[in-house]
């Protein structure tokens, strides 16, 4: 057997050994009825988790394949290895183990904030990269769900259409909402396929929703800067609101989301009232602080 080989097989070795430690419930899956086969984590869900697929990982553990890089580094998240582990697993791999570079989290941009702040008849949401939630305003709030009460790890848009029960509930055409938000996220991971961010949410909702897992091998991408939601607002029925992106100049990743309705409909009408009813119902008007 050639050092190479030795080394792959090494590499698949040390891998299995890594998945074996760790339950579902440490990576945040959720649980199976009956009793597992295999120690640990499946190799399926390793590989959905680091988003590659069952037969690449499978591979990889066979000493059949050398990973890139990038998949490495998604393992490495994916089996919660320390920096020593971590720069054993590509030194197996004859690969460089420089650390990737860190991506500073966003925070809302001031001038973003001071628009969410005037914006008090019409819903503002501000969304960052792969479409996370930075900030919104009171009445996005009373239209979409209250933010505050998500984690901040999980506020993410395309999360909340495939898991937030609340928010699946307000569109009647969820499915079509659903398939045109996962695509505007396929976008984002070809802007940026080294997100590991991206590559967790990916790899979670892979997991978590078969319909998203179905959806985002189809593969299919989508560019949209306005268009028309229809939502069925529990509080005041009906809304037909046209949405729009604002891009903020200093940090082209920031997008201010803003909803209306056109002037003389019920929607028109009936966002008034919704608005009325946040102004005289809210305790704490920073809602995203």
């Amino acid at each position: 057997m050639s050092s190479s080989d030795a080394h792959h097989s090494e590499l698949g070795a040390f891998l299995k050994a890594r998945r074996g430690e760790l339950t579902p419930a440490e990576v945040g899956l959720p649980g199976s009825a009956g009793r597992r086969r295999v120690k640990g984590l499946r190799r399926e869900e390793v590989a959905l988790l680091a988003s590659i697929s069952p037969d690449y990982y499978t591979r990889l553990e066979q000493g059949r394949r050398q990973a890139s890089e990038p998949v490495l580094d998604a393992l490495a998240r994916v089996l919660r290895l320390d920096d020593g582990e971590r720069a054993y697993m590509f030194e197996l791999s004859g690969r460089d183990a420089a650390r990737p570079r860190r991506r500073i989290p966003q925070k809302v941009q001031p001038q973003l904030r001071r628009l969410l702040d005037d914006l008090s008849t019409t819903p503002g949401v501000v969304l960052g990269r792969r479409t996370d939630i930075l900030a919104w305003n009171p009445l996005a709030a009373a239209l979409f769900t209250d933010f505050a009460r998500i984690p901040e790890a999980q506020r993410n848009f395309v999360r909340l259409v495939f898991r937030e029960p609340a928010i699946r509930a307000l569109y009647p055409d969820w499915e079509w909402v659903a398939q045109t938000s996962l695509a505007q996220l396929r976008m984002e991971a070809a802007r940026d396929p080294d997100d590991p961010r991206l590559a967790a949410l990916v790899g979670e909702l892979s997991l978590q929703d078969p319909d998203f897992r179905r959806w985002w091998g189809a593969h299919r991408v989508a560019v949209q800067g306005s268009g028309t939601k229809v939502l069925h607002h529990p509080v005041v029925g009906r809304l037909t609101l046209d949405w729009s992106f604002l891009t903020c100049a200093d940090d082209p990743d920031q997008q201010l989301i803003t909803l209306t309705a056109e002037p003389g409909t019920a929607s028109h009408d009936r966002l008034r009232i919704l608005a009325s009813w946040t102004a005289r119902s809210a305790d704490d008007p920073a809602a995203d602080r």
